[in-house]
């Protein structure tokens, strides 16, 4: 007994990390399908320590019959292939920018809005937010019980995993390049990224601001509040995996270091370390691999009448792609969203 579950881009990074999260967590599965585009149908990836899949053409799939589908395929892809497996009863948690600011599609994050999650069926599809939005959320959603959060000024050092593969083997071979006196080329960026640092992601606005900067203001008042108001810089870091972000919080009445300490020890997904001393902190090395949503650094900004400053660091790959996805889906079974309609 279980669920009929389709990984969609399951040969990508995040994909293949759906995969492992779905076996590591013990999802009831009946059957797991890997999808992918026609020039990776016939490749195979494990699910698992025992089982290995072999990946069909997305294209030429058809959604009847599958409870869930897991997408990470590239907003393009999604914005064709999603709508149609949920027009074939499929409930889709895209991954993908396409659908997470559109008002009839639930943005969610279960240990922050899991309450929004009533609403995905007017189009059959839910949105996982943005990698760097989710770990900010999970961190703020606490302290914004505590004393209503005002406005957020924070800038991110990401990880070239969350621009994919071809990102992580630039980062690699120009590393390597640079040892051996070799030209560093840029082709997956604007500049080399080894030995560097890119304050640019995702496409310029007219503004001024990267896309991904206004995702993550867009993103958190979806998710969180629509009052609070969030600037954004967002960096390029010549880092394998886990995003890092400082974090200055402005609030509307006061809270002490005490309190938010105590509100993040109970947050779930939350891990405080931060023991004020040479390495007692948490850095991207350490977060890499692991779930939690870590917080090191925490201290009062006495810039501001009521303001904390913090530094937030997680896996993009987990907590901000794969893992909130399969726990979208947890979040749908256990408030009862989703029946297994295909085993029963």
């Amino acid at each position: 007994m279980g669920y009929r579950v389709a990984v969609v881009g399951a040969t990508g990074a995040v994909g293949r990390e759906m995969l492992k999260t779905l076996a590591e967590r013990n999802f009831p599965v009946s059957e797991v399908i890997a999808l992918a585009s026609g020039r990776s149908a016939g490749q195979e990836v494990s699910f698992g320590e025992k089982t290995v899949l072999k990946v069909q053409n997305l294209e030429k799939f058809d959604f009847r019959g599958t409870d869930i589908g897991l997408f990470s395929p590239g907003a393009s892809v999604s914005a064709v292939h999603a709508p149609r497996a949920a027009a074939a009863g499929c409930v889709v948690i895209d991954n993908t920018s396409q659908f997470r600011m559109e008002p009839d599609v639930p943005l969610v994050v279960p240990e922050v809005n899991p309450q929004h999650l009533k609403n995905f069926s007017k189009r059959n599809i839910i949105a996982n937010p943005n990698c760097s939005t989710i770990q900010m959320v999970v961190a703020l959603k606490p302290l914004h019980e505590i004393a209503r959060i005002k406005r957020v000024v924070v800038s991110t050092y990401q990880s070239v995993s969350g621009a994919g593969k071809e990102a992580m083997d630039e980062l690699f071979n120009q590393t390597r390049a640079m040892y051996v006196n070799d030209p560093a080329r840029p082709e997956q960026f604007t500049k080399p990224i080894a030995f560097n640092c890119i304050p640019h992601i995702d496409k310029f606005m007219d503004d001024g601001f990267t896309k991904e900067e206004w995702k993550m203001a867009a993103e958190t008042r979806k998710i969180l509040d629509p009052d609070i108001a969030v600037v954004a810089t967002c960096v390029r870091v010549p880092v394998f995996i886990a995003h890092s972000e400082a974090v200055h919080v402005e609030f509307e009445g006061p809270i002490t270091e005490s309190q938010a300490w105590d509100a993040l020890r109970d947050a779930p997904g939350v891990q405080v370390i931060d023991k004020r001393e040479d390495g007692g902190y948490v850095t991207q090395l350490d977060a890499a691999g692991e779930d939690a949503v870590y917080v090191s650094r925490l201290r009062r900004d006495p810039t501001v009448p009521h303001g904390l400053a913090f530094w937030c660091v997680s896996d993009n790959l987990r907590k901000g792609a794969a893992l909130n996805t399969v726990q979208i889906a947890e979040a749908l079974v256990a408030q009862g969203l989703i029946a297994e309609k295909r085993a029963a």
